[in-house]
């Protein structure tokens, strides 16, 4: 990407702390350092995000990802955070109405002229980041239906490239992913490097709480280097896989698993 500015105000929709960070830090920092608005959204704060509920129990680990997620924005120098305080693994149980209507308030409040989101897959495969990319479109279509929406995805070369360490770290939580989307389907690219990908590292470490365990299994190289690409479809140009719904039809797209907590 050679001009962050012509991406306008953007407003980034996730389902946890940290999606940002992994997924879009790079263009956040592109964005500010062009003198852009960047507000993110979060849905929950993943306070079910552990394997230890007993050291972490829900409202500890809620405050402590609160805090690592500001520190991960600082360093990254967005400035807008909002929350929409829903419980971490319960989006796809939410109200679906109320929820996209209070997007859509925050939509219309930002009038981005970029929408950053996941897709319909949800990147991994996670129910609630499948709900949220709906809920993004949605809300979009209601309130900026003349922003541009993109859809975080993973490619062909990513997906080669780290498939050593995608059997190592059980990130992706469904048959048929990460999705290896064409090159040429593309629509924005990010390739970091230098203090860029370095930037993008300490916003990484931030998210102590959900990184540790991967620097530890990985290194700090390999953390830095595997997320140093960021790639985007436009939703509007790129035919999509959607998610099979209770109002979708056979023909809709594969049936993309869901990742649910358990306790």
């Amino acid at each position: 990407m050679h001009d962050a500015g012509s991406l306008g105000t953007i407003l980034g929709v996730w389902a946890h702390p940290d999606d940002e960070v992994f997924l879009s830090a790079g263009l956040m920092a592109a964005a500010r350092d062009a003198g852009q608005r960047v507000v993110v959204v979060t849905a929950t704060l993943g306070e079910r995000g552990t394997t230890d509920s007993t050291r972490w129990p829900p409202e500890r680990l809620g405050r402590l990802r609160g805090l690592e997620l500001a520190a991960s924005l600082a360093a990254i120098g967005v400035t807008e955070h909002r929350h929409l305080g829903h419980p971490d693994g319960s989006l796809a149980r939410q109200h679906q109405l109320q929820a996209i209507d209070e997007l859509a308030g925050i939509v219309e409040q930002v009038q981005p002229d970029t929408i950053v989101t996941f897709g319909p897959d949800g990147l991994t495969g996670h129910e609630d980041h499948q709900t949220v990319s709906a809920w993004a479109s949605t809300a979009r279509a209601a309130s900026a239906p003349r922003a541009r929406l993109l859809f975080a995805t993973t490619t062909e070369s990513f997906v080669r490239r780290w498939a050593h360490v995608h059997d190592r770290l059980d990130v992706f939580l469904a048959d048929g992913l990460p999705l290896r989307t064409p090159d040429a389907d593309v629509a924005l690219a990010l390739n970091l490097s230098g203090a860029d990908a370095d930037r993008k590292l300490v916003a990484l470490r931030a998210h102590a709480s959900q990184t540790a365990g991967m620097l530890a299994t990985i290194g700090e190289d390999t953390l830095r280097e595997w997320w140093s690409v960021e790639t985007f479809l436009d939703a509007d140009r790129t035919p999509l896989p959607q998610r099979r719904g209770a109002d979708a039809g056979a023909a809709a797209g594969p049936a993309w698993g869901t990742w649910q907590l358990v306790g």
